[in-house]
């Protein structure tokens, strides 16, 4: 198989704005601005964030979300809070557990840790 994983895309109001923020929370740079699509560097997964500038708002739950991983579940939750997140929702199965959050336009995201 010859495919990776290379950017996420999330579509936004004001691409710039929301690439500031999700460069903070990943701990990278943003790499390009063209005005309505904004990149990120890659993670150090290599996995790049791009923000696209659509002009409708957001409706309804994301189809598709971001799910990231740390050993410090809390930590990151306060962290990501302090940038502009807002943490929505705790959930814990067997072995796991994440925190449902919003970036600042409002797109879900996850913060999630193992656990024995």
């Amino acid at each position: 198989m010859t495919l990776e994983l290379g950017m996420v895309t999330i579509d936004c109001a004001d691409a710039r704005t929301l690439a500031d923020f999700w460069a903070k929370a990943l701990g990278v740079e943003v790499a390009a601005d063209y005005g309505e699509f904004v990149m990120t560097t890659p993670t150090p997964s290599g996995t790049r964030i791009g923000l696209q500038q659509v002009p409708e708002p957001r409706a309804g739950k994301n189809r598709v979300h971001v799910d990231l991983v740390t050993a410090d579940r809390q930590a990151e939750v306060a962290r990501l809070v302090g940038l502009g997140a807002t943490a929505i929702a705790e959930h814990t199965m067997p072995g796991l557990s994440w925190t449902v959050l919003t970036d600042p336009e409002g797109n879900e995201f996850c913060v999630g840790s193992e656990h024995g």
